[in-house]
């Protein structure tokens, strides 16, 4: 059986320094993966003139599993989210993040077993209708949510709820 690949991009700022901790911990943990490097972000804008350039998309889809490091998109300049670029193209809709208390562990409260879910691509997310004042001391977003959107995420709360 062939290993995994997973396409790693280590991002900006103090991204490639997480990525190069998450790698020495899946190495220390025992994982046995391949790993594919691809740029995007700032690194990928000086040496493509790209943020997200054709060739990481398509490792992204090859691979099915990425590693990523924040992403710097820059302000002000007519670029969209790279994140949400990302999540629209390989409908990321939801971000699912439980939170569980560890026996042993020292924390403020006992006993959390909480879920979180949002909506990735739409509401706020969608891009729409975005307008900055001509003297920057004013922002305007429309934010829209589909029906369908609505109930994909409905459906992950209850799928996460009954299991």
């Amino acid at each position: 059986m062939a290993k995994q690949t997973i396409t790693v991009i280590k991002g900006d700022g103090i991204g490639p320094s997480i990525i190069d901790s998450a790698l020495e911990i899946l190495k220390a943990a025992g994982c046995d993966f391949d790993y594919e490097f691809v740029d995007a972000g700032l690194a990928a804008l000086e040496k493509t003139g790209e943020l997200l350039p054709q060739e990481t998309i398509d490792t992204i889809a090859k691979n099915k599993i990425t590693l990523k490091g924040p992403l710097t998109t820059p302000v002000g300049e007519g670029f969209t989210s790279i994140n949400v670029t990302l999540r629209k193209q390989f409908g990321l809709y939801a971000n699912v993040r439980p939170v569980k208390s560890f026996i042993g562990t020292k924390a403020r409260y006992d006993d959390i077993d909480i879920i979180t879910i949002r909506e990735n691509t739409q509401g706020m997310y969608s891009g729409a209708g975005q307008i900055v004042s001509e003297d920057g001391n004013q922002a305007e977003a429309k934010s829209i949510i589909t029906r369908e959107g609505a109930e994909k995420i409905r459906n992950i709360c209850i799928r996460a709820c009954c299991t």
